[in-house]
């Protein structure tokens, strides 16, 4: 067990982590929720005891008014979690292997996400590690946002969970301890080519050894699998 891990189950053991985050907190732009999500505390409801994950990185994607955005050019069945209302997660499969976790923002019918990219396992790391085998330390189970999603058994049967439900489904976000403003960075995203590539919305928490390398945009000779 780790020194951030105790024994707590259920609502105690998310309890520790302030209050959850109601609608209204994703009911704004893109931008402003984003870097307000460092240092939140993401919950993946198990059976055994949840598995709770600090948010260290994330990437803001802001619907048909961005280029590198899977709603650029409007609803599909895939993205139409995207649309709203906000506060529910759209999750996506993508390289035909990986799944990654994003939660909805904006006003229902506007689209916008943001991708978490990679975050901290303080407490059920138990569950993470035998999803991610191949993580030397644990400030790796969730370093990246396929890992993020793997640690915390993340798949496409979640896609369109509430995470502002009462009471908690399978995901919830809560209030956890804000990134101090003086320690949060932007720059491009990671891997995003053309108009979209310029825009500085990935945010991190300076310093954190969480934070997944950035890596420019290299075209690839696999298409992404969407479903």
């Amino acid at each position: 067990m780790s020194e951030t891990e105790t024994s707590e189950r259920g609502p105690a053991a998310t309890a520790a982590h302030g209050d959850r985050l109601t609608r209204s907190f994703f009911d704004r732009p893109v931008l402003t929720v984003a870097p307000d999500l460092l240092g939140r505390v993401l919950a993946r409801h198990e059976p055994g005891g949840p598995v709770l994950l600090r948010i260290t990185e994330v990437e803001a994607y802001d619907g048909q008014d961005d280029p590198g955005s899977h709603a650029y050019r409007g609803r599909t069945a895939r993205n139409g979690v995207m649309f709203g209302p906000p506060g529910h997660a759209y999750i996506y499969f993508t390289y035909g292997m990986w799944h990654c976790l994003n939660l909805v923002c904006h006003p229902e019918g506007r689209a916008g996400g943001v991708l978490l990219r990679a975050g901290e396992v303080v407490r059920g790391a138990e569950v993470a590690r035998p999803r991610r085998a191949t993580a030397r330390r644990d400030h790796e189970l969730a370093r990246g946002p396929a890992r993020l999603a793997t640690a915390l058994g993340v798949d496409r049967s979640l896609d369109g969970t509430d995470v502002c439900a009462t009471p908690a489904v399978a995901l919830s976000v809560h209030s956890g301890t804000p990134a101090d403003p003086a320690r949060v960075r932007s720059g491009p995203r990671t891997g995003v080519s053309g108009p979209g590539g310029v825009h500085p919305w990935r945010f991190w928490i300076d310093g954190d050894r969480t934070v997944s390398p950035y890596r420019a945009h290299r075209p690839r000779n696999r298409t992404t699998a969407g479903t």
